[in-house]
């Protein structure tokens, strides 16, 4: 049960810091928005390395820098340009199919147990993705202009998180289950490691971007709440949960995400309720 309320509790908080984030994406670029929350992010978890174990084992922090890294640096900064080009709901459910890729690789890859409901559920909630693809290319369609040019590029984008934040977390479960590092202390190296990844793009960043007090707090807020809260849930469940379950039920945050599109402008349809009607689908199939 734990694992499961960490799991809806990760897809929470990354719907609504993705909002705030697709808020700020106009403001500058993804990567420099990236570098940004993961500087501040890192900051809020410096405590931590105090109770960082002194026995512990130099290739778990360096898989864990190297997870940050590709899941953190460059999955993140790939999903928040998906987010401008396709709102918060459709990369949220583009997102979602991760648990197909995440259950194949968890049988190759961790030796995790695949069982025939877990299959299913996985295969829901990846035809919700593919809903969302078709509401999304009819939208572009009907419309003029950038949302046409930026569907294409828009869901190479979030394909590209998926594979790079699915990377990042099966050397995060690694990890976690053949060492001694509790979740908070794996999400603060990992935070590091994609924070110096950036490092490069946080040249001449003040005077570039200047955020009102407003947007300042959305940054603030969206960061402790997506990334220090969200990353946190995250290594809580790939320490309890196999990989392909546990990403199919952080996956529910395109069903979370139904009421934030309508507020971008994104009005709900049938293919959209669709989607999240297999999503939950999807997710009953894993969790019940």
């Amino acid at each position: 049960m734990t694992g499961v309320l960490a799991a809806l509790g990760a897809a929470l908080a990354w719907t609504g810091a993705s909002a705030l984030w697709r808020s700020l994406s106009g403001r500058m670029t993804a990567i420099r928005l990236n570098a940004m929350k993961n500087g501040l992010a890192s900051m809020l978890f410096l405590p931590v390395l105090l109770t960082f174990p002194q026995n512990s084992e130099v290739l778990d922090v360096l898989l864990l820098l190297i997870s940050g890294l590709i899941g953190i640096s460059a999955g993140d900064s790939f999903y928040l340009g998906a987010l401008r080009r396709l709102g918060t709901r459709r990369t949220l459910t583009v997102e979602a199919s991760g648990p197909v890729l995440a259950s194949i690789a968890g049988v190759l890859v961790m030796g995790d147990c695949l069982g025939v409901r877990n299959g299913l559920g996985a295969l829901l909630v990846s035809s919700a993705v593919v809903l969302i693809a078709l509401q999304a290319k009819e939208t572009s369609q009907r419309k003029q202009g950038s949302i046409t040019a930026d569907l294409a590029p828009g869901l190479l984008l979030a394909f590209t998180a998926v594979i790079c934040g699915l990377s990042g977390a099966f050397l995060a479960r690694h990890v976690l289950i053949s060492s001694d590092l509790t979740p908070l202390q794996t999400a603060a190296i990992r935070l590091i490691g994609g924070w110096l990844g950036l490092i490069p793009f946080l040249k001449g960043m003040r005077n570039q971007t200047t955020l009102s007090r407003r947007e300042q707090w959305k940054l603030v807020i969206a960061t402790v709440i997506g990334t220090n809260g969200g990353i946190l849930l995250q290594q809580v469940v790939l320490q309890i949960m196999p990989v392909g379950e546990g990403v199919t039920l952080m996956a529910t945050a395109p069903v979370m995400a139904l009421f934030v599109g309508r507020m971008e402008g994104d009005p709900i349809q049938l293919s959209g309720v669709a989607a999240a009607g297999l999503a939950l689908a999807g997710v009953a199939c894993t969790s019940l």
